[in-house]
């Protein structure tokens, strides 16, 4: 069975992200990646896939030819337009374009990398709603769902990814009535480093590096989306901390049965250690952040801090590496899409 030939649109952190994840990963047997397609230079494309701030070097080496992009000698054509329509997907020989950049969440943008060209495509963000897309995938929880005729299909978002593989276990195991969740998210390019003029949400006006910042969130959406069981049982709201990589989730759970922090915790460690030991992680260590970037889990539950208030009220708190767990999700959800295609 011939590898997926995958373009990158947009090459950002989850861009440059997917392409490194997809070379330390055994899809890359499966996962071709033959363009990208990204507005900067060719010098700046090439520099900041060899080296990263977050990540380190990249694994394998990395050249420049022409309007090429040579890893490990294998040829990735660079392209630099900014809409979809500037692109020859078609010629290029492309199987999926990988939708990084952001920019585009509506079906009717989103099909106008169909009509250029592209046969599929695969978003790193959520929709603007179910309707703009043929599938909403979150790997472990729903991926067994797509057969193969979807063209237009996203990832969910990095946090839709951490917590509802755990939510749906809880809600199955103890039954929710309401959730409460609160993201810690490390800080994004839509910020500034010092105070700027870089959104309309005021707050996001302010220096990320110096300010822990409320901002909106869509999270409770998106795990209403995925678990239409909790449809109106879900608030969220997110904090930007000023970290560079690493975010966690605090979960507050009002449970329909009563449940102990013992029975809590032994449950998702059992989890972490079956059925979803590539999704999921238990740990009772005193952990810090930083301990988990480039963690390859949509989430890890960090046991030792398990609180419960009364026999119903549960607290938990999820640590999630935003960008390399999210990027490893994508590449499940493509190598998956492929086997459905053939």
């Amino acid at each position: 069975m011939q590898p997926l030939r995958i373009a990158i649109n947009g090459y950002g952190r989850i861009g440059r992200c997917f392409l490194r994840a997809l070379h330390e990963s055994p899809c890359r047997e499966h996962l071709q990646v033959v363009a990208i397609n990204e507005p900067a230079a060719l010098e700046s494309i090439a520099y900041l896939t060899r080296f990263d701030s977050t990540h380190g070097r990249f694994p394998s080496s990395v050249e420049l030819q022409g309007q090429q992009l040579l890893i490990d000698g294998e040829a990735i054509v660079v392209s630099h337009a900014t809409t979809p329509e500037a692109v020859d997907w078609k010629n290029l020989g492309i199987d999926l374009v990988v939708e990084c950049s952001g920019h585009y969440s509506t079906r009717t943008d989103l099909e106008r990398f169909i009509a250029a060209g592209c046969p599929r495509l695969l978003l790193s963000h959520p929709a603007n709603s179910a309707a703009d897309v043929d599938a909403t995938i979150v790997y472990g929880v729903n991926h067994e769902t797509l057969t193969g005729a979807e063209k237009l299909v996203s990832n969910a978002s990095c946090t839709t990814n951490a917590v509802v593989p755990v939510l749906e276990l809880l809600a199955r195991e103890i039954g929710i009535n309401h959730v409460l969740l609160t993201t810690l998210h490390s800080v994004m390019n839509d910020q500034p480093l010092a105070d700027g003029y870089h959104h309309a949400d005021l707050r996001r006006t302010r220096s990320a590096m110096q300010s822990i910042i409320p901002v909106s969130t869509g999270l409770a959406r998106g795990v209403e989306r995925l678990l239409p069981q909790l449809a109106g049982r879900v608030q969220a709201k997110a904090i930007r901390v000023p970290t560079p990589n690493v975010s966690a989730i605090d979960m507050v759970i009002d449970a329909s049965r009563p449940v102990t922090v013992e029975a809590v915790n032994t449950l998702l460690a059992n989890a972490a250690a079956g059925p979803w030991q590539k999704l999921l992680a238990y740990t009772a260590d005193p952990h810090a952040s930083v301990d988990f970037n480039h963690d390859p889990h949509s989430a890890i539950v960090d046991g030792s801090q398990t609180r419960l208030s009364g026999q119903h009220m549960l607290n938990l708190f999820l640590w999630f590496d935003n960008e390399w767990g999210f990027a490893n999700r994508m590449l499940d959800v493509a190598c998956h899409w492929r086997n459905r295609i053939s």
